[in-house]
């Protein structure tokens, strides 16, 4: 039986309905982490600092995906509980049309600052030429992945989970699938890598668009809309929490890349970059979890039901927290062998990656209530709290923790970074919550 927003929700029936959305995210992280794959083992460290230090700028931009995904499905699936189904399609359509056309505007507009963004971060000679070859490719899909990165939220909206999972799955498979064939056979490392990930693109961003803009068996559909600001405005503003988490993450490694480039050169943006995906790859999980509960929560404050917030809220808390500790104790397990998957042709960067990794890993313990704080304010229309949470983390607390534990540390400032940021951010996101419990009822 298909699993509705309205069901009351066991651990099951919470655990079956965000699968998809949480493998989907996976399979979306699966990008970079088969790129970075590929062409350290066939390309080397130099193309593998590239890739690292050209993916945060594309990842900036496909987060509005997430912002308009986000934002947008708390307002459409609030007017979905509220019964006014027709005005939920024009706020789908709406989003979906302004998306496209911010993200054909931005793909023009970076295509020529990629380059003095690269050199502003140190990169120079090989690694310069690296990192425009790379980014600008990628960039050619950039409509696509934005589309892409919306989708994945308005799918369960829609209530198809299954759905997206199946697009999210195909395009994660033809982007392993062609780097094994464009990196790994025919040689064409950072050329044929930017490629696999393009093709990935258009299969996780068209997909949708024909599903939705023909007649089908879900809850939205592409079709006539209307001018409303308010609605746009609105949804941007409950969204702007992923997108500033978004953004300032890939600032952040920007400046990690800066940081590591000065103090231990491109082995320390190889070394970075491994910690990097893999971390992705585990945040990812927090993130498709929260991204598909969000709805669910939405439709139940729109519909006033606080007996059902309640359970959700602990249920939720519960699944988090045992998700932390077991992430935790895998990345301290399995530190040693992902590192040598990536940089085992090198002894001394796969000794500084296990090193790093290893610091870093208790990260896992705070990051997914972090996540799901930011994620749950986002779902009760208050983006403003969501935002506060989301951008300290990402933003005011990992980066003074960048700029700073360097200056008392040196290199090992930079893994002892994270730390700070999730500790601080846990810390406020407790206030939020405890101060806001009677105002919307999950207490």
């Amino acid at each position: 039986m298909q699993i509705q927003l309205s069901d009351h929700f066991d651990y099951s029936r919470l655990l079956r309905f965000t699968l998809p959305s949480i493998a989907a995210m996976v399979f979306t992280s699966i990008y970079s982490v088969v790129d970075g794959y590929f062409v350290s083992n066939y390309a080397g460290a130099q193309a593998l600092a590239a890739v690292n230090m050209a993916w945060p700028v594309i990842m900036i931009l496909g987060t509005l995906g997430l912002m308009f995904g986000i934002g947008g499905s708390a307002l459409i699936a609030a007017a979905q509980g509220r019964g006014r189904l027709k005005r939920a399609n024009e706020y789908f359509s709406l989003i979906t049309y302004v998306a496209i056309v911010v993200g054909l505007l931005l793909t023009v507009a970076t295509w020529f600052l990629i380059e003095p963004i690269m050199k502003l971060l140190g990169a120079d000679g090989g690694l310069l030429a690296d990192c425009i070859l790379y980014g600008r490719i990628v960039l050619v899909g950039l409509v696509l992945f934005i589309m892409q990165m919306m989708f994945q939220t308005l799918f369960i909206t829609a209530g198809k989970p299954q759905l997206c999972f199946y697009v999210t799955l195909a395009a994660g498979v033809a982007n392993m699938v062609l780097d094994l064939l464009l990196v790994g056979v025919l040689d064409w490392g950072l050329f044929g890598a930017s490629v696999a990930t393009d093709v990935g693109f258009v299969i996780g961003g068209v997909v949708p668009l024909v599903y939705f803009a023909r007649k089908n068996s879900s809850t939205l559909r592409l079709g006539k809309t209307r001018w409303m600001p308010h609605a746009l405005l609105k949804s941007c503003f409950n969204g702007s929490s992923e997108l500033l988490s978004g953004v300032s993450s890939s600032v952040v490694t920007l400046l990690y890349n800066y940081q590591l480039l000065r103090l231990a050169g491109e082995n320390g943006v190889a070394a970075f970059s491994v910690i990097m995906y893999v971390t992705f790859v585990f945040f990812s999980l927090f993130i498709g979890f929260s991204n598909g509960i969000a709805p669910v929560i939405s439709f139940h404050f729109g519909a006033r039901n606080k007996d059902e917030l309640k359970n959700l809220f602990k249920r939720c808390f519960v699944i988090v927290g045992i998700s932390g500790v077991t992430m935790f104790g895998l990345a301290e397990l399995s530190a040693s062998l992902l590192s040598k998957i990536f940089v085992g042709y090198d002894v001394a960067l796969y000794e500084m990656t296990v090193y790093a990794f290893r610091i870093v890993s208790f990260c896992f313990l705070l990051s997914g209530f972090n996540i799901f704080a930011s994620s749950l304010f986002t779902a009760l229309n208050n983006g403003l709290i969501s935002a506060t949470i989301s951008t300290s983390r990402s933003v005011v607390f990992e980066l003074a923790s960048v700029l700073l534990f360097p200056l008392l540390f040196g290199i090992d400032g930079i893994w002892f970074a994270i730390w700070g940021a999730e500790i601080c951010t846990a810390l406020m996101a407790v206030l939020f919550i405890m101060r806001k419990r009677k105002v919307y009822g999950y207490l």
